[in-house]
């Protein structure tokens, strides 16, 4: 392999940006979350009033975590790595500027009409239709900036982690506008497009995809670039991240149907969605034995280095989660896991042990870098960010899971005479103790997350432009 360096001037102002609203974001979001798991510990904390109700408050809180944390952390990271891995500067920095502060809108947007109860009803989808129409014109434009980018790249080769931030954007794009399609009837008040049976089996096919694209195929572009970079390897196999990356763009589409079993939706239908999920866990797992595997001869480094520890631990969460999707979707173990605290559980499986795990991991390599900075403030913070973490996710999804079958099990039991043996009300008692482990896992997550705000403002004050700005400038160009 021959190198040369080349002055290749990359645009971090717009990842700096973005960089830093996912922190802000993810405290303002996990903080919300929070507080709404602690209503449902202790009721009066609705304080009585429509907007600060959970569910008013609730769709807010898959909103910031979701689209504010989650989404300007996918911005920073494929700007960067697309920027990093094609040796040239973004398309357009005005573009991608616009990107950043339409990005910014959308979600005041979703801060301001959300708890007034503006909302289309629609899981992950609750905007209304003039930010839903805003949030997709950014979206069009992060297209053009990243496939722009991809164009005029001085390298022969796409690399992977590209494929997959490629996919997501596309495919988002798509789930939303079709998803969104409405009838306004005012200026916050809409209609959607579709009616019974085809709007459920249409949000729904949005609703799995937001999950499979927006929260899975995106940070796996997350995956290919931060691991092999923070561990000092190759990926293990670069064969079986392309056999990987086409096999989950291929099968995760179909997938939507397993959140619809026992309704409506015709049967085969249903049975089709059960028995993609199914097939899916052989993609998803063969992503997560990639990462996993490119570990091989740099084990050790986990003793010293907590944010690769934060990449490892989340490929764990994510190989956990995409075992248990499948499962749940089967109908036998469906019947008794749906519309309980269960469900709760996989989805906080994947979104801190997965999402954020593996968002907060690649933020801590990239704030020292885009900041002239040699590493970050504290190594020991990063650590004590870490444990809280990973003590706030297992407590919450163990909490959960107690939670989700002691319910199934209650509300499914049923007297000699047929009548219920349990009434709603004693299912809700008995999730009681739950709900308390599960707010306090989420504080662990959250005060973690006030531990990376101080490292990162202690890092970022001693911010040196010029050595930033070398840092910009130098590529080194590899002929593999």
């Amino acid at each position: 392999m021959s190198t040369a360096i080349s002055p290749t001037a990359y645009n971090y102002k717009v990842v700096r940006q973005f960089a830093i609203m996912t922190v802000v974001w993810g405290i303002l979001g996990m903080g919300l979350g929070v507080f709404i798991a602690s209503q449902l510990v202790w009721p009066e904390l609705n304080f009585g009033l429509p907007w600060t109700s959970f569910g008013r408050l609730r769709p807010l809180h898959t909103n910031l975590v979701i689209f504010a944390f989650g989404g300007c952390a996918l911005f920073a990271t494929s700007y960067y790595v697309v920027q990093r891995t094609c040796q040239t500067r973004l398309i357009s920095d005005s573009l991608a500027a616009f990107t950043f502060w339409g990005w910014q809108a959308v979600i005041v947007g979703a801060i301001i009409t959300l708890p007034l109860g503006y909302t289309t009803t629609k899981e992950y989808a609750e905007l209304e239709w003039p930010i839903a129409i805003l949030l997709a014109i950014v979206w069009v434009t992060y297209g053009l900036v990243f496939f722009g980018t991809i164009t005029k790249r001085k390298t022969k080769h796409i690399y992977v982690g590209n494929w997959f931030y490629g996919a997501f954007i596309v495919v988002t794009a798509m789930l939303h506008i079709v998803n969104h399609m409405s009838l306004p009837v005012s200026l916050f008040k809409s209609y959607s497009a579709y009616s019974g049976a085809t709007d459920a089996m249409i949000q729904w096919w949005y609703g799995h995809n937001a999950v499979g694209f927006f929260l899975t195929t995106g940070f796996l572009g997350m995956m290919y670039y931060f691991v092999p970079k923070q561990a000092e390897r190759p990926i293990y196999s670069y064969r079986l991240s392309i056999v990987h990356f086409w096999a989950l763009i291929t099968l995760y589409i179909w997938a939507g149907p397993h959140h619809l079993h026992y309704t409506a939706l015709p049967d085969w239908a249903q049975s089709l969605g059960m028995a993609m999920s199914i097939i899916l866990l052989a993609p998803s797992w063969g992503g997560m034995i990639n990462g996993m595997m490119t570990l091989s001869g740099a084990w050790h480094k986990l003793r010293t280095d907590p944010i690769l520890r934060f990449l490892v631990v989340s490929l764990a969460f994510y190989g956990m989660s995409t075992f248990e999707g499948p499962m749940m979707a089967i109908k036998t173990v469906n019947s008794l896991s749906h519309y309980t605290d269960w469900t709760i559980g996989h989805v906080h499986a994947g979104a801190l042990g997965w999402v954020a795990m593996i968002s907060i991991g690649a933020i801590y390599h990239m704030i020292p870098k885009l900041f002239g900075r040699a590493q970050m403030h504290s190594t020991g913070l990063i650590n004590a960010h870490f444990w809280l973490a990973t003590i706030g996710t297992v407590l919450y999804i163990a909490s959960m899971w107690v939670n989700g079958i002691t319910q199934g099990l209650m509300w499914r039991a049923i007297n000699d005479d047929g009548t219920l043996t349990y009434s709603f009300v004693e299912a809700l008692q008995a999730s009681h103790p739950g709900f308390i482990v599960r707010a306090l896992g989420g504080a662990f997550f959250a005060s973690g997350m006030l531990l990376m705000a101080y490292n990162v403002y202690r890092t970022v004050r001693a911010w040196d432009p010029v050595e930033a700005e070398a840092a910009a400038k130098i590529a080194v160009v590899g002929a593999h």
